[in-house]
């Protein structure tokens, strides 16, 4: 008993001594340092991406099966999968941004104390070369000996071989804090474009939710019953011609209408109507989650402003009445009509835009105007590629950028338009009786 007892000591002793030196050890080697966070969190996005590029083979097999209740149901928990990986992908995603941001506030900071080190010692180069500079030769002369002179001479050259120097050093910190805040904004506008991203995800996993409890529903299961749900919709033609076609800062016009645009601006332009019409209904999505804002305080004030205000007077509109996109915590909105360009990058499309809707000047809130010119960009963007790949590659240049598309972050952007696509081919499939 005693030996057992004596052996429970000593193991108590010898767990104490552990805690005590656990204790001591430096915080920095218990906590998780800033490279082993992210370390973890590239390797739980590479986990991620592999099985979302996991699910979206499966569902690439699926829908190329015959048209079947069973199919369909997969095809929905499939892209509801897809959905949620997306959506964890993207968290992980802006909390390295975040992590990103942190650092290089920080780094900022310092740059900026380096600075106003700087400065201040500039100023007292400055103030001794004006004192010397203010000193008569007479009065040198006057104040010593020949080699004090002298010595003078030399000091005084030094202090400007200092002031050149310190100039130099200026100027590259000035520089290099320009770009670190320029980096800066740009993480935090990818925040930005993510949490939108997410909002869209969520409500679209929602939808499908609710598509397929529908689905079920009405079929209780049965292929027959659903192969007759498939036969009433395809009667639907005049329900969904009618049917109307939201755009953002716009009025809403039927479905029709719409898809006789698309169809005009894809002979133009080589961009399939279909594929037009789910960017314009994704921008539109986008807007009831940013909503509008005024020229005067949302827009770039040297790079948009004067643009839009010489469209605005080429329009005959009044520019405070007109919507456009309101700016986020960072950067600049200003982004017009349906098709969402900014000014300046309207100003270069104009004249194209002028040309092939015989429309001159271009209104950016027109429908048809607003149609072609999202199929003009688009098709800039590679959408006139004739592939699926191409098409999906081009909408996400659309949302976030050439440097920016293929980030796996941004690929919800691109799924939502295609599945958007994937359905209005099938109304106008129905609409052209195929």
């Amino acid at each position: 008993m005693d030996s057992v007892r004596n052996a429970a000591i000593a193991l108590a002793f010898a767990c104490a001594l552990a805690l005590a030196a656990l204790a001591f050890l430096p915080a920095r080697s218990l906590a998780e340092t800033v490279q082993e966070r992210r370390a973890r969190l590239e390797a739980q996005l590479a986990v991620i991406e592999q099985d979302i590029a996991e699910k979206r083979g499966v569902l690439s097999e699926k829908q190329r099966e015959r048209t079947s209740l069973e199919r369909d149901i997969a095809i929905l928990d499939n892209q509801i999968a897809v959905a949620q990986k997306q959506i964890k992908h993207r968290d992980l995603t802006i909390s390295k941004i975040r992590d990103d941001i942190g650092e290089k506030k920080v780094a900022i900071t310092e740059v900026d104390r380096k600075a106003t080190r700087s400065e201040q010692s500039l100023a007292q180069l400055i103030r001794r070369t004006r004192e010397i500079d203010d000193t008569s030769l007479a009065e040198l002369v006057l104040a010593g000996t020949l080699s004090d002179l002298f010595q003078d001479i030399d000091n005084f050259e030094m202090l400007q071989r200092d002031l050149d120097r310190s100039f130099d050093e200026m100027a590259l910190l000035r520089s290099d804090l320009s770009a670190r805040k320029q980096a800066l904004e740009g993480k935090q506008s990818e925040e930005e474009q993510l949490r939108r991203i997410q909002v869209l995800e969520k409500q679209t996993i929602e939808k499908k939710e609710k598509e397929k409890q529908s689905i079920l529903s009405v079929t209780k299961g049965e292929e027959r019953a659903y192969q007759q749900l498939i036969a009433e919709r395809e009667k639907q033609a005049a329900t969904i011609r009618a049917a109307l076609f939201d755009l953002r800062d716009s009025k809403a016009i039927s479905f029709g209408a719409a898809y006789q645009y698309a169809a005009e601006a894809s002979a133009r332009t080589g961009v399939r109507p279909a594929l037009i019409l789910a960017i314009l209904r994704e921008e539109s999505n986008l807007g009831e989650n940013v909503g509008t804002g005024n020229w005067k305080t949302d827009m770039h004030p040297t790079r948009d402003q004067p643009v839009f205000a010489v469209l605005m007077a080429e329009l005959g509109l009044d520019p405070d009445t007109m919507p456009v996109s309101r700016k986020p915590s960072y950067g600049w909105g200003g982004a017009m009509g349906p098709a969402q360009f900014i000014p300046s990058t309207w100003a270069l499309y104009k004249d194209r835009i002028a040309k092939i809707t015989s429309e001159n000047p271009p209104n950016p809130w027109t429908a048809r105007t607003a149609i072609f010119a999202s199929a003009l960009l688009m098709a800039d963007n590679g959408a006139d590629g004739g592939t699926r790949e191409s098409e999906r590659l081009a909408a996400l240049r659309y949302f976030a950028g050439w440097a920016n598309a293929k980030k796996a972050a941004y690929a919800f952007y691109g799924d939502d338009v295609m599945d958007f696509a994937d359905e209005y081919q099938r109304n106008i499939d129905i609409l052209e009786g195929r």
